[in-house]
C-alpha cells in the first residue's frame, strides 16, 4: 500500500473479530518497531506480545480498552538505558518509545492489520499485573487484529484542520 493511503486510511478500531493476527504480519509490524530511530541508537524499547489467554485476562484488569483484540503490544522502554537531554529535564524514553509504537501501527495497516493505540490504563498497574522489571516503563497498549464486519471510523475520521491553522513558519 502507498504510504499516503496507510497514514489516510488508518483509524483507531474499536471493535476487533477476536482473531490473532497473523504470524508473518505480526513478525512484520514487530521488525518496523526494531527497524524505528530512537536517541543514540540506544533502542531502549521493549515490546511485549500478550495473545493468551491469561495474559489477555491481566490486560482486562487494567483497561476495558482491548475491544476484542487477541493480539496486543504492551510497548515499554527501560528508564536505565535512555539519553538525557540538555538541561537534566526530558529524556529520550517516551519519545523514542512512542516513534516505535508509531512504527507498527502504521505497519499494521499497510498489513491489512487494523489496530488502536490504548492510554486508558494506569502504567504502573499493568507494569505489577504484567511482571515487568521495575526498571521498565509502560507507554500504551497497542491492540491488533482484524475489524469486526461493520466497523467504521468515526465520522470524523476525515475532519482535519488547514495547515495553516496547526503550522507556523518562523
Amino acid at each position: 500500500m502507498e504510504f499516503r493511503e496507510v497514514i489516510k486510511n488508518r483509524y483507531s478500531c474499536k471493535r476487533f473479530d477476536g482473531r490473532r493476527v497473523e504470524e508473518a504480519q505480526l513478525e512484520a509490524i514487530l521488525e518496523a518497531g526494531r527497524l524505528a530511530p530512537t536517541a543514540k541508537n540506544l533502542q531502549e524499547q521493549r515490546i511485549y506480545v500478550v495473545q493468551s489467554p491469561e495474559g489477555l485476562a491481566k490486560l482486562d484488569k487494567v483497561t476495558p480498552c482491548r475491544y476484542g483484540a487477541a493480539t496486543c503490544l504492551v510497548v515499554a522502554f527501560d528508564r536505565e538505558n535512555v539519553f538525557t537531554y540538555p538541561g537534566d529535564k526530558r529524556d529520550s524514553g517516551v519519545e523514542d518509545a512512542t516513534i516505535v509504537a508509531t512504527h507498527m501501527l502504521l505497519a499494521a495497516a499497510d498489513q491489512g492489520v487494523d489496530s488502536c493505540w490504548i492510554n486508558f490504563f494506569d502504567p504502573e498497574n499493568l507494569a505489577r499485573e504484567l511482571g515487568l522489571p521495575e526498571n521498565e516503563e509502560v507507554l500504551m497498549i497497542l491492540d491488533l487484529g482484524y475489524a469486526l464486519e461493520g466497523t467504521k471510523p468515526l465520522a470524523t475520521h476525515s475532519q482535519r484542520k488547514a495547515l495553516k491553522e496547526t503550522v507556523t513558519y518562523l
